[in-house]
């Protein structure tokens, strides 16, 4: 499909620069069905039904954001992707300066190798030492932002708190799971309280989240893989509410990839544990999940195509026009949509 078709005009003030406070304050734009109507997070346990069960993506982000220096050169590392105890593939600012075999100093007595180049001119790092590269990162990283909000302000002390999920558990995304956000114990007590389960899976986020598709077409635009896992446990209860007329619902995309990798066409979940780069776009086959929660994504991106296969694209279109009328703030700080199709898009 041609990618022109998934842009759209975006109002820089309605890019969210903080989360609601409360989180779960935040406005919840819901499409059910042919319905559309403006309501709050904190509506959810009325907005769903006894049975359902919300999946919860449990990664931690880490501080996967340096800056260091290679001689004299300024050199700056997102970390996307692990690829061993202390192995990292890494976007690079600033790239045309390292070479392989040269060392980034981050300071704070961290460095990194550049062990390899790759096709889309990201590098392999590698970090010496025996430290374990969680604490070398605490040491010497900082939280990774999305750009559009970094470009905007600085990272600062709150979002070490603000940009993780209640459910963070797992060290490994560089991308909070953003519409997971929302939810408080407060939230989750009354979810329950109305018969709305809900379990976790682990979906490390990378940093290729944010990337623009830059092809002309959605055929020749390629993923970059994330590490997941379903564990068996899991599977047996996500295909056990699916049976009993329960809904599954995911919470944030990452979930519903996720699912949608371990689901076969027979429409059963199965444990799941590897690398994804699953690219959902109009005409695909939702086999695992039956509803969303997300939020309001970039022009363009890989993620406004996954909801408008969910929802279809001229339904999406139209909500994100009335989205933006309506004031609602976007991106990963900003406010969520309520995605139940019904019958398939």
């Amino acid at each position: 499909m041609n990618v022109d078709l998934f842009d759209f005009e975006l109002p820089p003030e309605r890019i969210a620069l903080r989360p609601a406070s409360p989180r779960d304050s935040a406005r919840l734009l819901l499409l059910d069905g042919a319905l559309t109507g403006d309501r709050s997070v904190g509506d959810l346990p009325a907005l769903l039904a006894p049975g359902d069960l919300l999946v919860f993506n449990d990664t931690r982000v880490i501080p996967a954001q340096l800056e260091g220096m290679r001689g004299e050169a300024k050199i700056g590392a997102t970390l996307h992707k692990r690829e061993g105890p202390r192995h990292w593939i890494a976007f690079i600012r600033n790239a045309k300066r390292l070479r392989t075999g040269e060392t980034i100093d981050f300071g704070n007595a961290v460095t990194a190798v550049a062990e390899a180049r790759h096709d889309d001119g990201s590098f392999t790092l590698f970090f010496p030492g025996d430290e374990p590269v969680e604490l070398l990162l605490e040491r010497a990283g900082r939280m990774p932002l999305p750009p559009y909000i970094a470009a905007k302000r600085p990272t600062d002390a709150r979002d070490a708190d603000d940009y993780q999920t209640m459910f963070a558990n797992e060290p490994g995304a560089v991308a909070a799971p953003t519409a997971a956000l929302h939810f408080t114990p407060g939230l989750m007590s009354a979810l329950e309280a109305a018969g709305i389960g809900h379990t976790t899976l682990t979906l490390h986020v990378g940093a290729g989240t944010f990337l623009p598709v830059k092809a002309e077409d959605t055929d020749d635009h390629r993923m970059h893989a994330e590490w997941g896992r379903i564990d068996p446990a899991t599977a047996d209860r996500l295909n056990a509410v699916r049976a009993a007329g329960g809904r599954v619902i995911a919470v944030g995309t990452t979930s519903l990839r996720l699912i949608e990798s371990a689901t076969g066409d027979d429409g059963v979940i199965r444990p799941f544990e590897g690398d994804t780069a699953i690219f959902i776009t109009p005409g695909y086959r939702f086999r695992g999940i039956d509803g969303l929660v997300t939020n309001f994504h970039l022009p363009r991106s890989t993620l406004f195509m996954l909801v408008s296969a969910l929802m279809g694209l001229e339904r999406m279109q139209a909500a994100y026009a009335h989205a933006i009328a309506a004031g609602y703030r976007f991106y990963s700080y900003g406010d969520a949509s309520l995605l139940l199709p019904g019958k398939p898009a």
